[in-house]
């Protein structure tokens, strides 16, 4: 069984390399939730649909969100009414978001009516929410005045560009949030837990600020492998290096391998910075190099495979270990 840790494009796109080297039904996916936010009375759920549609075969492959082939006559036609419309639902994908939203105001949680989109979508693993409960992104920036304001998540990344300094971000009602169902069940039973190649501030931090999420997975540190979303000294796709910059982590592999190395054992970091190994495993973490840029689901596959199998050389290393 394998557990995974996702939010965003880059771990969809991975996500998808993974169900082709392993079974499907042997995943569970426990994805970030704390970026969603009502849009014209709409719980809209970005990672969770990002997920969805891409390993659905259904996903825009240039945008890497929302549906191919997509129109958005809706959005138009509200601008009429001086309606928002800076944050971009398509047509189409209004129907999940309607869908969710009547299923939450009905009182089912959101990780039943997840599994039915799933479902629906036709996806042959476990999807999961990180928690029933809202738990909400909420970024600190600093105006050109010098004063500071606070922002949405999706404020600053969509409607702001990420333009706005960082000075800090938390995650508004993560503290009294519990994991959803089957979460923690997942990370204590699977075989191998990977954190997808996701950013490490506002997709991995708020899975791992639900009380009990970290400390499962420090349970299971021999078994955590994590892809490095930063090569050479850039985040691969997102802003992660306008957040790690700001929070005191250096925007690079061994960044990443600082930020986890509590609860990871191996981190998978590029050719690119094959030369940063070294430093990656004075962090504690070990460090395996590949190719991490998923031009393509074959190479997303390859790369999927390189990660699983980095977990299994590990656990032998350090069985030869012990009986010598």
């Amino acid at each position: 069984m394998l557990a995974a840790l996702a939010g965003g494009v880059g771990a969809a796109r991975f996500l998808a390399g993974l169900v082709r080297v392993r079974p499907p039904e042997h995943l569970t996916a426990i994805v970030n939730t704390a970026d969603d936010e009502e849009f014209h009375g709409l719980h809209v759920a970005p990672d969770l649909d990002s997920v969805t549609y891409t390993l659905a075969g259904a996903s825009d492959p240039v945008q890497g969100w929302g549906l191919a082939g997509e129109s958005f006559r809706v959005l138009e036609a509200l601008g009429r009414y001086d309606a928002p419309t800076w944050f971009r639902l398509g047509d189409r994908d209004l129907a999940t978001h309607l869908y969710r939203s009547e299923r939450l105001r009905s009182g089912a949680p959101l990780s039943l009516v997840t599994a039915e989109i799933a479902g629906a979508w036709g996806l042959g693993f476990t999807l999961l929410p990180m928690t029933d409960d809202r738990v909400r992104t909420r970024i600190t920036v600093r105006r050109p005045t010098g004063d500071t304001t606070e922002l949405a998540m999706q404020e600053w990344f969509v409607r702001e560009r990420c333009e706005p300094p960082v000075v800090s971000v938390r995650f508004d009602g993560a503290a009294t949030a519990r994991p959803a169902p089957g979460v923690i069940e997942a990370i204590e039973r699977a075989e191998t837990i990977v954190i997808c190649p996701s950013n490490p501030v506002i997709s991995i931090g708020p899975i791992l600020a639900i009380p009990g999420v970290r400390d499962a997975l420090v349970a299971r540190r021999d078994r955590v492998v994590a892809v490095s979303p930063i090569v050479a000294g850039a985040p691969v796709k997102g802003p992660a290096d306008r957040l790690m910059g700001p929070l005191g982590l250096d925007v690079s592999c061994v960044g990443v391998a600082a930020a986890y190395r509590e609860f990871c054992a191996t981190l998978v970091i590029d050719a690119a910075d094959a030369a940063r190994a070294d430093e990656v495993e004075a962090q504690g973490v070990r460090a395996v190099v590949t190719d991490t840029m998923m031009v393509g689901p074959e190479v997303a596959a390859v790369l999927a495979d390189t990660t699983l199998a980095a977990v299994r050389s590990e656990e032998h290393t350090s069985e030869l270990q012990s009986r010598g």
